[in-house]
């Protein structure tokens, strides 16, 4: 089968080849899926670059453990094991090819793929397959940051800074589903999109300052979700309600933040974080860390949910598999509109 390879760490254009490699076979508990799109989101210039080099201890030190990269896929059934009760040939699924959330090379751009049947979920015959393939490590992650808000919202204000990404266009959608009035920050020209998602008010973050614009309007939020992981913490705490949240998702904008080339700067920076809340600095805004993890089953199965009733509709832009070089360096340009898909 055709499939994208790597054998060392480096720029995705200089390490990242096109071959031809044998098919995997499956587990017990594991499905074979016709891939017919995957993802390329923030964590996999992490696994292809190999930076910063702390992440090698999760991703092989001098080289990545398995050469095909990617975790998300959606696709078609081609083959189940001996103890997979919930999928048969010829199923439309989507999913992760990892045993959970996690990061690393897991065989998904390809032409085939396997995954654990708890890893996939039936895509909803309303998306595409490059829809459903955009979803499963940018849902999770706002899922599991979301996880522990009320079901309702209703009158209650957030700003989403970085809101036109992978992981801000599904929180957007998520908190609009239960009611929540939203402000969604990013640059011009995403403001149409997030817009048609849902957004009741859009600011371009290059021509307005949208923290002070709030400070001097008297607008406080119940909640700050900061995709961006850019924003003044000081000025977060003015801008949120007494009983206000502040969440952190850490984005290391590939390299561009600053930050070590060993440990980079979301480890760091979350590291602080979490210790000044805990000893209560009064310059810090509220902050909300995810307690208890969630599986990736429950993610994918909200996440169905929510599309199935069209109360998500993913944002993508496709790439045919040949051009991932083209797709990597649109998603680190910062310019993607929601997620940056592979077609097969």
């Amino acid at each position: 089968m055709r499939a994208i390879v790597q054998s060392k760490f480096g720029s995705p254009s200089e390490v990242l080849r096109m071959a031809d490699v044998p098919r995997p076979s499956i587990k017990e508990d594991e499905v074979l899926v016709r891939v017919r799109a995957t993802c390329v989101h923030a964590d996999l210039w992490h696994s292809v670059t190999g930076l910063p080099y702390s992440w090698r201890f999760m991703l092989g030190w001098r080289a990545p453990r398995h050469p095909v990269p990617g975790t998300d896929i959606a696709g078609i059934v081609e083959a189940v094991g001996g103890k997979v009760t919930r999928f048969r040939v010829g199923d439309e699924v989507f999913g992760a090819t990892t045993r959970g959330f996690s990061i690393g090379n897991w065989g998904a751009f390809a032409e085939y793929a396997t995954a654990p049947e708890e890893s996939l979920a039936s895509k909803p015959a309303n998306v595409t397959f490059e829809q459903a393939a955009s979803v499963p490590a940018s849902g999770y992650i706002a899922f599991s940051n979301l996880i522990g808000m009320s079901a309702s919202m209703a009158g209650q204000k957030v700003l989403i800074n970085g809101a036109g990404g992978g992981v801000g266009t599904i929180a957007l959608q998520m908190l609009k589903a239960r009611g929540a009035h939203v402000t969604a920050v990013d640059a011009g020209p995403k403001l149409d999109v997030l817009r048609s998602l849902g957004a009741d008010e859009a600011v371009d973050y290059t021509k307005t300052d949208f923290m002070q614009r709030s400070l001097r309007q008297g607008t406080q939020y119940d909640l700050l979700l900061d995709v961006a992981s850019n924003l003044s913490l000081r000025e977060c705490r003015r801008a949120l309600k007494p009983a206000g949240l502040f969440i952190w998702i850490g984005h290391e904008h590939y390299g561009r933040a600053q930050g070590g080339r060993f440990l980079g700067s979301g480890f760091p920076q979350i590291f602080r974080l979490m210790t000044k809340s805990l000893i209560g600095d009064p310059n810090l805004p509220k902050m909300k860390f995810p307690v208890v993890v969630p599986k990736l089953s429950e993610a994918l199965a909200a996440m169905r949910n929510l599309m199935a009733e069209g109360k998500l509709v993913p944002y993508v832009e496709a790439y045919p598999l040949e051009s991932f070089a083209g797709a990597f360096r649109h998603m680190e340009s910062g310019e993607v509109r929601g997620k940056v898909v592979l077609v097969i």
